[in-house]
């Protein structure tokens, strides 16, 4: 692949091979109020464990089925749902009774409004009491978001998922384009020449997440207000989803538009990544495991062929910032009998040495780096080394979503906000971001 003039950070060459990461599960801690008994060595055989994921995880979650299965004799039981799905199926079955539900791993967003209507356990006495979890190695701007809402911890942080740029080398190269945009103004451009150039032959200069979903619109959005610093809210709490940040992020995001990949309000991530591994866009923001996949799925048409580098920046903001557009969290349902077995298996699942070998799994797993041992990992840094070097972004300042009560309903209204807006329906950026900011302010506070 040609190289470039920006620094190692945005320099690609796919390495082959790497060591992966020897499976040592920790000790389970008994300290849990369950009506399950642990025994000393983790044996939990003839015990059965609900598990609740969604479907793009599904890979990971087969993998840890079948490596806890094997450590403790305990049976895990999967139910799989689309990833808009999952934290409305898991607080319906608590607040029904059903109780189908022991673990899960919704997105981190929604577990203020679990832990409001009572569907996840508080977690705090048994993180602080169980130093195997290792809690100060998670990576810290992941963490408290994924983890505690208004000082109580109620999950401990599965996927790592932040958005970052990848780029076609073979479709910049036809183009003229040398080096990877630094600034959305230089995205915007390069993505216009792509698509004048060969969009008639079906190729485009982007595939953008433009579905009404907070995890798919909802992140393009995100991804910008990062890259031109901005926040979803104010260090109190108040929002701030309309200062003038967040309009520019908005219109970058509308600029765009009309040269993306058809069509962008069909485009979720299962539209883009075939958009991608079929060598028809030149650039894509996408999760970190993207790069996995273009490796290693047996569609791609672009391995050896791609290169990576932190989303761009805008305005006044130079510093590239990771965004934490999806992510997701592990937690215990409330009602659960199996208290102890669910700890158990979080604190496995949860593990360095498991978040190590899911990252670089073959088939690809989906999981991204939550700990900063695993993103440092051999293993990772020897067979994705373009991939450690842009999620390491992630350390420090990332943006993340707000996770309150009340935050899943600000994101819906927000993207459904954002949809108009794109269609072309909403008036101008800093009207629709004015309505949402007066929501806003009624559900989460001014």
């Amino acid at each position: 692949m040609p190289q470039n003039s920006r620094s190692l950070a945005r320099r690609v060459g796919i390495l082959a091979g790497g060591l992966v990461a020897a499976l040592a599960l920790a000790s389970c801690a008994s300290t849990a109020t369950g009506s399950d008994t642990a025994a000393a060595d983790g044996d939990f055989s003839g015990q059965e464990l609900n598990a609740l994921l969604i479907t793009s995880h599904e890979g990971a979650a087969n993998w840890l089925k079948e490596r806890f299965e094997k450590e403790t004799g305990a049976t895990v039981n999967l139910q799989i749902v689309p990833y808009d799905e999952i934290g409305s199926t898991l607080a319906l079955d608590q607040q029904s009774g059903a109780n189908a539900v022991d673990v899960a791993a919704p997105w981190y967003v929604s577990i203020g409004d679990l832990a409001a209507s009572g569907s996840i356990q508080d977690l705090t006495d048994w993180v602080a009491e169980t130093p195997s979890l290792d809690t100060d190695d998670f990576i810290p701007a992941i963490n408290e978001p994924y983890s505690v809402v208004d000082g109580r911890t109620y999950g401990l942080p599965f996927d790592g998922d932040t958005h970052v740029l990848f780029y076609n080398t073979e479709i910049l190269e036809r183009n003229g384009i040398t080096e990877p945009p630094a600034t959305w103004d230089e995205y915007l451009e390069d993505v216009k020449i792509i698509t004048e150039n060969e969009g008639a032959n079906g190729v485009y200069g982007s595939a953008v997440f433009g579905q009404k979903s907070p995890l798919i619109l909802g992140a393009a959005f995100a991804n910008r207000l990062a890259g031109f610093g901005g926040e979803f809210v104010d260090s109190s709490g108040k929002p701030t989803i309309n200062s003038p940040e967040a309009v520019e992020a908005a219109q970058a995001l509308v600029d765009v538009i009309p040269y993306a990949f058809p069509t962008p309000a069909e485009t979720d991530f299962g539209v883009g990544n075939g958009a991608w591994y079929d060598g028809k866009v030149g650039f894509i923001e996408n999760w970190t495991d993207l790069g996995v996949g273009s490796e290693t799925n047996p569609d791609s048409t672009v391995a050896g062929k791609w290169g990576v580098v932190t989303l761009p920046t805008g305005g006044e903001q130079t510093t590239p910032r990771a965004s934490l557009v999806a992510g997701f969290t592990w937690v215990i349902a409330a009602n659960t009998e199996k208290t102890d077995l669910a700890k158990a298996f979080i604190e496995f699942a949860a593990s360095s040495d498991v978040n190590s070998e899911l990252l670089v799994a073959d088939p690809q797993t989906g999981i991204d780096p939550n700990r900063v041992s695993s993103l440092e990992s051999a293993a990772y840094g020897e067979t994705y080394p373009e991939l450690q070097q842009v999620n390491r972004a992630t350390l420090d300042g990332a943006l993340a979503w707000p996770t309150g009560e009340n935050a899943s309903q600000a994101a819906q209204i927000l993207t459904d906000e954002l949809a108009k807006l794109i269609a072309g329906d909403g008036g101008t950026a800093q009207e629709t971001l004015d309505r949402v900011q007066a929501e806003w302010e009624k559900i989460l506070g001014s």
